[in-house]
């Protein structure tokens, strides 16, 4: 399928990510040079932050699927034509070393070039992420997943 709008590409992304595709199979979805960033506590969540190229974002699906499971990845809308759009929605997960539940409402910020996707940012309840994660109380040395 070419992609030619950044709707379709988040289209496709978001299809595979649910039909459970490999890190590397999603990681062929974006630009070597990607811009990849989700904001969050990196020492408490490891698996957010900046990456860089397609072993970095087949490192974040892999550490994604390695420590969490996803129980709810629900796109509400995608708003946008051309080369950039945004989705939202909501998510549920549970984080496998603490067993605790990530709800978060989201926001992805996508932009491609050539049908790839060069821009990528996910906003989320990073609070809920890194309480989810942490396995100590704040203030006695919060430890990460």
């Amino acid at each position: 399928m070419l992609i030619t709008t950044a709707r379709e590409a988040a289209t496709v992304l978001f299809a595979l990510l649910q039909s459970g595709a490999p890190p590397n199979e999603l990681a062929e979805r974006f630009d070597e040079n990607v811009d990849w960033f989700i904001p969050g506590d990196t020492s408490v969540v490891p698996w957010i932050g900046r990456k860089t190229g397609r072993n970095g974002v087949a490192e974040f699906y892999a550490q994604l699927a390695a420590m969490t499971k996803a129980e709810a990845f629900d796109v509400a809308t995608i708003v946008g034509d051309g080369d950039r759009c945004v989705a939202l929605g909501s998510l549920r997960t549970t984080v496998v070393a603490t067993g605790r539940v990530i709800e978060t409402d989201f926001a992805f910020d996508i932009e491609i070039h050539d049908g790839l996707i060069t821009r990528y940012r996910m906003f989320e309840d990073t609070l809920a992420v890194a309480a989810a994660c942490a396995s100590h109380v704040a203030g006695a040395g919060a430890q990460g997943c």
